[in-house]
């Protein structure tokens, strides 16, 4: 799937996608990046997008990258995060990006699928303001679940 696919996808099925107006920059089966806007009904006491708009940025951005590396798995599994921790590094102001990578090859994982196997699979996505600096890192374990 294209990153416009992806996009689209997702923002007509995950409604706090589109209620964020979340924008995808980029989806790889190895990477996915997605920034949220800075918009005034997003933001916190001091200034910044709240938490929960950054939890979600982040998340969205992990199940890009699950989309476009086990989509063709959609069949028979069926993707679910399963544990997700997200630490706050820095104030985040103004337009922040999501950059999720994926931390296990995609024919590992589907291998174990293979062989009957609930395989696990941690992405690390960092959130960054416009000047580059890290403000939070999500840790999140997603897993394949076979339909059978």
């Amino acid at each position: 799937m294209t990153t416009t696919a992806i996009g689209e996808l997702l923002t007509s099925t995950v409604p706090m996608v589109k209620t964020l107006q979340l924008e995808y920059l980029e989806t790889t089966p190895e990477r996915a990046v997605l920034r949220l806007p800075d918009l005034p009904e997003y933001r916190n006491h001091v200034g910044g997008p709240h938490a929960g708009a950054m939890f979600t940025l982040a998340e969205s951005a992990s199940g890009a990258i699950v989309l476009a590396a086990f989509g063709d798995q959609l069949g028979r599994a069926v993707p679910l995060p399963t544990v997700g921790e997200i630490s706050f590094k820095k104030l985040a102001r103004g337009v922040v990006t999501a950059t999720a990578t994926l931390g296990r090859p995609v024919a590992e994982v589907v291998a174990e699928l293979d062989e009957g196997k609930r395989p696990e699979f941690p992405i690390t996505v960092e959130i960054t303001r416009e000047d580059g600096d890290v403000t939070g890192v999500l840790e999140i374990v997603w897993t394949l679940r076979p339909n059978s």
